[in-house]
Order: structure tokens, then sequence, then C-alpha cells
């Protein structure tokens, strides 16, 4: 698939080269696996405004005894793609927005480059308050928090799950393997099956650039399967 003028402008802001980026990435087996995740939170609410309020409101965990507030996601409600993190940082704290800082222009540079828009997708993570010094979420806080999530992914109906970094990704996978072991195909999650595609979080990318034509190629992935879902 070629890169258009304003693909390639995006690209270079997420500092992959051009000329690396011409071969398309090879056809993948789609593998049908589905998640049977189990949450301790009671059944969550069936709209937006109720649900939002529920998040507001969580106590269950004890991340929420330091939160400046809670970064319940942000989005398209009725997005084709959905992209989940693992955990608010200490710009997401303060904002209440997922993915902002350099980590947040890196993955709009990323979207940008397929075609998608931040305003156009749904972007939101495993948790909902941020864990003390940006530490990866404890199995007990997920199980606490993951009702919300799965009841935003019942409410979406995303044509594709994009998830970016190891939590995300073995949290609604079940599994214990490494991003780079999940990465380059098509996995599905939960009972309707949405696809559901893996790769690096932007602040890993941040620190490890070499990886970043992987993530296009997951990218590519991504696109093609929102596609092919479409028809």
């Amino acid at each position: 698939m070629a890169v258009t003028d304003l693909q390639r402008q995006y690209l270079d802001a997420m500092g992959i080269q051009t000329w690396a980026l011409r071969q398309e990435t090879e056809p993948v087996e789609e593998t049908a696996g589905e998640t049977t995740l189990k949450f301790l939170q009671p059944p969550v609410a069936d709209d937006w405004q109720r649900l939002q309020e529920q998040v507001v409101q969580c106590t269950a965990c004890d991340l929420h005894k330091q939160r400046t507030q809670t970064v319940f996601g942000v989005g398209n409600h009725n997005a084709d793609w959905m992209i989940i993190g693992e955990a608010p940082g200490a710009d997401e704290d303060r904002k209440g927005e997922p993915f902002v800082g350099r980590a947040g222009k890196l993955l709009d540079a990323m979207l940008l480059a397929v075609g998608q828009q931040r305003e156009q997708v749904f972007i939101a993570n495993i948790v909902k308050c941020r864990p003390p010094n940006n530490r990866d979420p404890r199995t007990e806080e997920i199980h606490q928090c993951l009702g919300y999530l799965q009841r935003q992914i019942a409410l979406v109906q995303p044509r594709v799950i994009l998830t970016v970094g190891a939590v995300a990704a073995r949290t609604l996978l079940d599994s214990q393997a490494p991003v780079g072991r999940l990465r380059g195909r098509c996995h599905h999650y939960g009972e309707s099956g949405i696809p559901l595609v893996v790769t690096y979080h932007p602040a890993y990318l941040l620190r490890s650039p070499g990886e970043k034509r992987k993530a296009w190629q997951d990218l590519q992935l991504a696109r093609k399967v929102a596609a092919a879902a479409a028809v």
C-alpha cells in the first residue's frame, strides 16, 4: 500500500524513515483465541454518563487515595478503533485524559499515519487511576477496575482494538507472553470476537526508536483488519 505525502509527514514525526516502510506487512493467519476475563466490580452502568460517574466515585482499590482525578477515556463513542493502554501517568493524572505529553504526541502521529485522528478513535486504559511512581498496575488493581473497561468496549463495539504495551495486551488476552511474541498477528477479544492487534507502548518507542518500524507494521495490520470488519 502506497504511503501518501500526508502519511509520510506523520511517519517522519514518528521518527521512521519512509524508505523503510514501502514493504507491506506479510499476510498473517488470524488466531481464534477468546478471553474469559473475570472482574470484581459489581455490574456497571449501561450508558456513558452513568458509567463515567461510577468511575469518578470509585474507591474499590487503594489507587484512589492519591489520584488527582480519574482518567476515564476520551474519543468517539462509536469509534471503529479502540486504543487501550496500561495506566495513567503523571501528565494524565493532572489532565484527566489518557496519552498526553510526549507519549501522547507520538501516539497521535502513529494514528495519523494510518488515517485515524485522535477524535475519531476511543482511547482508554486498563486502570483509571495513576499507580504511584508510574509503576505497572497490580493484579488486584486491574481486577477491581476491569469491569469499567469491559463496559466501555461493549458500548463502543469497535472494529479493532489496538493494545499498546504489555499490561494491556496480557490483560485482554489473558496471557503472560511478551509483546514481541503477541504482536504480528490478529487475536480476538471476548464473545463477539473483536479483532485485537498488539503493539508497543509509545513510551517504549521513545526509549527504543529502533522498534518503530515494527510498530508501523502493527498499525498496518490493524488498518487491514478494521477494513475487513467493515465489509
